[in-house]
């Protein structure tokens, strides 16, 4: 096991062992947090995860930014392509199936007629496992949203949500781990170095 597989492990254990309550308090302080960023307040066409296990809620961000009548972008996983496919939605209960690994995603009817093109995309909200004090980012393993951000939509604003314990001080990157532009966490907010 290398040693990003290691810490990955340590604050993912960490992350799941908050409790419920917590991280409904503390996902809720980041959310406002996000909401008064210029980079979501400025944003037309926002692209977002749908949380999932213990990762920083974004469900009641989600029906705020529909509430504001913004493009909600959120993925698909494509495990063939090892890419994402951004789709919009309108209604969170009514828009999203279990997808890939369960996660919430868009319902395959909305695929082609809600696809949005990545280029259209002005800020993305990305999950993870850890983050440094630079912007820079683990995720799962998978790649994903690495390869989405530097060859889909590096146009974009990239917004990391993680609470508190998922941040280090510095980790040590790959050469394909993409920096993001802040990270916001329930104590502040990070600028990132990219």
């Amino acid at each position: 096991m290398d040693v990003s597989s290691g810490l990955r492990n340590t604050v993912l254990r960490a992350r799941d062992g908050m409790s419920v309550q917590d991280r409904q308090e503390l996902s809720g302080v980041i959310s406002q947090k996000v909401l008064q960023l210029k980079e979501l307040t400025a944003a037309t066409t926002i692209f977002i995860y749908v949380d999932f296990r213990s990762e920083v809620q974004t469900h009641l961000l989600i029906a705020e930014l529909l509430r504001q009548e913004k493009r909600v972008v959120v993925p698909v996983t494509l495990v063939k392509n090892k890419t994402l496919l951004p789709v919009q939605i309108h209604d969170l209960a009514q828009d999203l199936v279990p997808g890939y690994c369960l996660i919430p995603e868009p319902r395959p009817a909305l695929r082609e007629k809600q696809l949005v093109a990545a280029v259209d995309i002005e800020t993305i909200i990305i999950p993870g496992s850890v983050f440094d004090e630079r912007g820079g980012r683990l995720g799962y393993g998978g790649g994903y949203y690495d390869r989405f951000l530097a060859v889909e939509a590096p146009q974009a604003r990239r917004v990391g949500l993680a609470f508190n314990l998922q941040v280090v001080d510095n980790l040590t990157l790959q050469k394909h781990d993409q920096i993001l532009d802040l990270v916001v966490t329930e104590k502040r907010i990070i600028q990132g170095t990219r």
